[in-house]
């Protein structure tokens, strides 16, 4: 119940209506301190050696500090080894997303075991990509298309909406690196005067042409796979009931419904995965 996202008031009220007996909000509270101790060897366990994909990026959760409320950022690592076998390789609190607070974590990932990435998949946090680089010097980085595609329609009215993201996805889908400067050489010209929604993409376009470099399987998995999006999603079930009281509170919610997504993963790998080696 309580990964569900259930309040321990809530917990309580259930007992009490489904078996008749009443518990109390602090004997809730220990039973699910009993995962601490998973917790935190999970948050220490070894990493694999080389991650062929990773993606990083963070979502806000609120929390209550001395008597304020304040919004948290939770940082969140996926990451795709060499098999194909997918895992959430660390969450991380901090009051904002920073450069700083990134690097740190990625120095943590090399003491845990991890000695290459191949890509990984970030926002624009500033100074970030070279960050990543520093630590991983081989790692290509790739800018999120999902984050440039909102990025860019910030600078677009509703109405153009759809238009606007038919056309973008006519140059970052495309099958070539021709067909794909071509397209987007006509967004330019035809959408020009929405220059600020232009302007993301003209910042960010040698990260569109990079993956042409690779085969169509890297490129699905680059654009196609908003895998921490989803595991965002996911956590936002459970933490919009409101305010946690400390982070253990909110590490224990999302340590929880962490297990299980992994559960769900066990049996699933990424289909036509030697492609995407190849």
């Amino acid at each position: 119940m309580y990964a569900r996202g259930m309040s321990q008031r809530d917990i309580a009220h259930t007992i009490d209506d489904i078996y008749g007996f009443s518990i109390s909000h602090e004997m809730i509270s220990t039973i699910t301190d009993s995962v601490l101790p998973e917790l935190e060897e999970w948050q220490n366990h070894p990493l694999a050696k080389c991650y062929a994909f990773v993606f990083v990026d963070c979502m806000y959760v609120t929390l209550r500090e001395n008597y304020e409320v304040k919004e948290y950022a939770v940082y969140t690592i996926l990451g795709y080894d060499l098999k194909g076998k997918k895992d959430i390789l660390g969450l991380w609190l901090n009051e904002t997303e920073s450069k700083n607070r990134w690097m740190q974590i990625f120095d943590e990932l090399k003491s845990r075991g991890v000695q290459d990435v191949f890509f990984m998949s970030m926002d624009g946090v500033s100074g970030l990509e070279d960050g990543a680089k520093a630590i991983f010097p081989k790692v290509i980085v790739q800018r999120c298309i999902v984050h440039l595609v909102r990025n860019a329609l910030r600078y677009v009215p509703y109405k153009d909406y759809k238009e606007f993201y038919r056309d973008m996805k006519q140059f970052y889908g495309a099958p070539s690196l021709k067909a794909c400067q071509s397209a987007f050489d006509a967004f330019q010209k035809r959408w020009s005067h929405y220059s600020g929604a232009v302007e993301v993409w003209k910042r960010n376009f040698s990260h569109v042409e990079q993956v042409y470099d690779y085969g169509s399987a890297v490129r699905k998995m680059m654009y196609t796979t908003n895998a921490v999006a989803s595991i965002h999603s996911s956590f936002r079930k459970v933490t919009k009931k409101g305010a946690f009281p400390n982070e253990t509170a909110l590490l224990k919610l999302l340590y929880q419904r962490v297990t299980e997504l992994e559960k769900k993963w066990k049996a699933g790998f990424i289909p036509n995965w030697p492609m995407v080696l190849n």
